[in-house]
């Protein structure tokens, strides 16, 4: 018998009330964004649109993100500390199918760059300064989170 055939799930591994509440949830907070609420929690935010890895359908996440000069984003895939978010995946997969909803701004086409290096460790020290909260989630996980940079297509 399976661990979930028995009841039991992989740690880490998100059940279906889990699944489902952060769907009801993104849904809401897009629904904020759409309606010029473009914070959340002293963070400025934006509608990530990406296309599921596996089954090709159109994903919308709300994701915080940081400025990386005039006209590019940072975003950050912390994804509740344990695993890469489902979003960094479809980024990854698709990356000439990404853009980003900003309030007051519409649809823009991204490309996304996955940074590493200095070039992530420049970006990192940003984001932790303008939002702490980061680091320490960052500082409780075994892995790194990964930083991607999000530049007009």
């Amino acid at each position: 018998m399976s661990e979930q055939s028995a009841g039991k799930r992989k740690p880490g591994t998100p059940g279906a009330f889990s699944r489902w509440m952060q769907q009801t949830m993104n849904a809401r907070m897009n629904r904020k964004i759409r309606r010029g609420r473009g914070t959340f929690m002293g963070m400025d935010v934006l509608i990530l649109k990406t296309v599921g890895r596996r089954s090709g359908q159109p994903r919308e996440t709300p994701l915080a993100w940081f400025p990386d000069g005039d006209d590019a984003w940072l975003i950050v895939g912390s994804g509740g500390g344990s695993r890469n978010p489902d979003w960094h995946a479809n980024l990854m997969a698709h990356p000439d199918r990404v853009s980003i909803e900003l309030p007051g701004r519409g649809d823009v086409a991204v490309t996304p760059q996955p940074l590493d290096g200095d070039d992530r460790e420049r970006a990192w020290q940003r984001i932790a300064t303008d939002q702490p909260r980061i680091a320490k989630y960052q500082a409780k996980s075994d892995r790194t989170y990964p930083v991607v940079r999000l530049a007009p297509r």
